[in-house]
């Protein structure tokens, strides 16, 4: 067995069960490490929290702490590999759970999200959410107003995805909408990280993915 921080193969066993590596002196425990590798493995395959909980027979607290984790060294990793890159195009994209969509008033919780392609790969820049100004554009009787913009932009950017020649933007929003399903609604505040986690599935293979990801869980 190699150190996970600095891959030395000199270990030693301590007492507790831990191993101390010889050369940084970082210690560690490979119940839990295998643990998580085991966790970093249902993540990219796409298991929810209850189904890698029972899976591994780990607590579903446990798991939905490491996913929330998962996401967020993904989100940073994400946002530092498209650092300085060339755009090839962008688009905007508009998204809307489709249960909010028979109710008006819910065009305010809409996530709206540019994406640009870049080296055969995507990122995504996540827009303000208008929420925050939904109680002034009702009480200044505006909603209305700005539900019929809205809609028709709705309309517009529908219209304008199917007649556009596909390209890896529109195929990763097609590649968005059904993986998001899987999470049967996100709170807003949680959006850009399930958002990136996307991202990073559509822009990395499964092996790719996991390799990725042990790395950056290792080093945090």
């Amino acid at each position: 067995m190699k150190c996970i921080y600095c891959k030395q193969n000199k270990l030693y066993t301590l007492k507790s069960g831990q191993m101390k590596c010889a050369r940084c002196k970082k210690k560690f425990s490979p119940a839990k490490i295998k643990t998580d590798l085991e966790l970093i493995k249902c993540f990219c395959e796409n298991l929810t929290v209850n189904e890698s909980s029972k899976k591994l027979a780990i607590s579903y607290t446990t798991v939905k702490k490491r996913c929330e984790l998962f996401r967020q060294l993904i989100a940073s990793f994400l946002e530092e590999e498209y650092r300085d890159k060339t755009v090839i195009e962008y688009d905007e994209y508009v998204y809307l759970e489709k249960s909010k969509k028979k109710i008006k008033e819910n065009i305010f919780d809409a996530q709206n999200f540019l994406t640009f392609h870049y080296e055969n790969k995507v990122y995504n820049l996540l827009m303000p959410n208008l929420n925050k100004y939904k109680n002034q554009f009702l009480e200044d009787d505006a909603g209305e107003a700005y539900f019929k913009e809205f809609s028709k932009f709705m309309i517009y950017n529908k219209i304008s995805k199917t007649q556009k020649r596909e390209n890896l933007i529109t195929q990763f929003w097609l590649f968005f909408e059904k993986s998001i399903l899987k999470y049967k609604g996100v709170a807003g505040k949680n959006f850009f990280y399930y958002l990136k986690e996307i991202e990073f599935k559509f822009n990395y293979e499964k092996n790719e993915q996991e390799k990725l990801l042990k790395e950056l869980f290792t080093l945090s």
